[in-house]
C-alpha cells in the first residue's frame, strides 16, 4: 500500500531537519547542532520539533544513520565497479578503502560526526537504532570482502587470543552476522583500526605537521593490510 499523504509530509519533512542539521555541521560546527537551531532553519518552533524527535540524542543518530548510508554506498559502488571490472578480491578491498577515503577527505564535517563524536551509552546499548543498523551495513562492505577471501585463500592468523579478546569478538561477530572464525576477525579488526586511526589523524589534522599530502602514506597502510591478508597490492588507477 502507497504511503498517505500525511506519511509523505512527515517523511520530507523528517528528511528537511536532517538536512538542516547537516548544513548546520557543515557551516558553524558541531556545537552549532542544536534543537532550536534546526528548528529557526526549518522554520518551526523548538517545542514543535519534538513531535518528529523525541530529543537532541535521536536526532543526532538519525543524522548519524544518513551519514554512514551515504558513505557506505560510495564504498559499496567502488567495489561494485571494480568487481563488474573482473577486479580481484583485492582489487575490490582497496577500492572500497579508497573511496572511503576519498568521502572522508571530501566530507571532514560529516566524517568527524560519525568517527569521532560522542556515542551515548543508551545508543551502543541499543543494536537496532538507526545508527547501529546502518553502522553494520557501512561495515559489512569491508567484512563481506574479508569473508569471501577466507573462504578461498585464508590468510594467516594469531594460534590463540587472550580470552577476554576472544570474548568480546565474538559478540561482535554475533552482533554483525560474519562467518569468520574469531582469529581472522581479530587480524581483520586490527587492519582495520590502523587505517581508521590514520583517517582520523589525516581528516582532524594532525598530521600536518609532517605530512602536506598523506594520500602515498594511506597507501603504504593499505600496502602492507594486503601483505597481512595474503593479497596481491594494486596501486591505484592512474
Amino acid at each position: 500500500m502507497s504511503p498517505s499523504r500525511r506519511d509523505r509530509l512527515r517523511q520530507e519533512t523528517l528528511a528537511e531537519i536532517r538536512e538542516a542539521a547537516r548544513t548546520l555541521l557543515t557551516t558553524r560546527g558541531t556545537a552549532a547542532v542544536t534543537i532550536n537551531a534546526i528548528a529557526r532553519e526549518v522554520g518551526m518552533s523548538g517545542p514543535a520539533l519534538y513531535h518528529y524527535f523525541s530529543g537532541h540524542d535521536e536526532l543526532v543518530q538519525a543524522v548519524t544513520a544518513d551519514f554512514f548510508a551515504e558513505l557506505g554506498a560510495q564504498m559499496r559502488a567502488a567495489r561494485d565497479a571494480r568487481r563488474a571490472a573482473g577486479g580481484t578480491v583485492s582489487a575490490r578491498l582497496l577500492a572500497a578503502c579508497r573511496a572511503m577515503r576519498g568521502w572522508a577527505i571530501t566530507h571532514p564535517a560529516e566524517f568527524g560526526w560519525i568517527f569521532t563524536s560522542h556515542v551515548p551509552s543508551t545508543v551502543t546499548r541499543s543494536p537496532d537504532s538507526a545508527r547501529n543498523l546502518a553502522g553494520r551495513e557501512f561495515e559489512r562492505v569491508f567484512q563481506e570482502e574479508i569473508a569471501t577471501l577466507w573462504e578461498t585463500s585464508p590468510f594467516p592468523v594469531p594460534d590463540a587470543l587472550p580470552p577476554a579478546i576472544r570474548e568480546q569478538l565474538r559478540a561482535y561477530i554475533d552482533r554483525l552476522g560474519v562467518k569468520l572464525p574469531v582469529e581472522a576477525v581479530y587480524v581483520t579488526t586490527s587492519c582495520w583500526i590502523r587505517l581508521y586511526g590514520l583517517l582520523c589523524m589525516e581528516v582532524l589534522n594532525q598530521l600536518d605537521y609532517i605530512y602536506t599530502d598523506v594520500e602515498p602514506i594511506f597507501e603504504e597502510c593499505l600496502k602492507d593490510m594486503a601483505g597481512v591478508l595474503g593479497l596481491d597490492y594494486e596501486p591505484p588507477p592512474a
